[in-house]
């Protein structure tokens, strides 16, 4: 599945299913909300932290499905084609890191 793909299902299943969109406020809480519970989950999976009882199968995938969901939906809203920004960004960062991370002695 394609970036465009993934917006384009997401679109459809709103528009069917969901109903309408959130508004745009309440789609950016919702991301905050969804990557504060994989960060716990990374926390207590990676991290010094210890999982609660019940939360030991608590699923990163899951939670990184969810956050991608939202973030597509964003995009949807406000006309942003996550391909484009996508390559954009990559190349933002190949021109400006080009020699910044293979001469960090700390990643050696």
């Amino acid at each position: 599945m394609t970036i465009l793909e993934a917006q384009s299902m997401v679109d459809k299943w709103i528009k069917t299913i969901g109903v309408r969109y959130f508004n745009e406020l309440t789609n950016m809480a919702l991301l905050s909300e969804e990557v504060g519970e994989l960060a716990r989950i990374i926390a207590r999976k990676y991290g010094e932290q210890s999982f609660k009882e019940g939360e030991e199968n608590s699923d990163p995938a899951d939670e990184m499905a969810d956050i991608l969901f939202v973030l597509l939906c964003l995009a949807n809203q406000t006309g942003v084609d996550l391909t484009t920004a996508l390559e954009k960004n990559l190349h933002k960062k190949s021109a400006r890191d080009k020699n910044r991370h293979i001469n960090n002695p700390k990643l050696l």
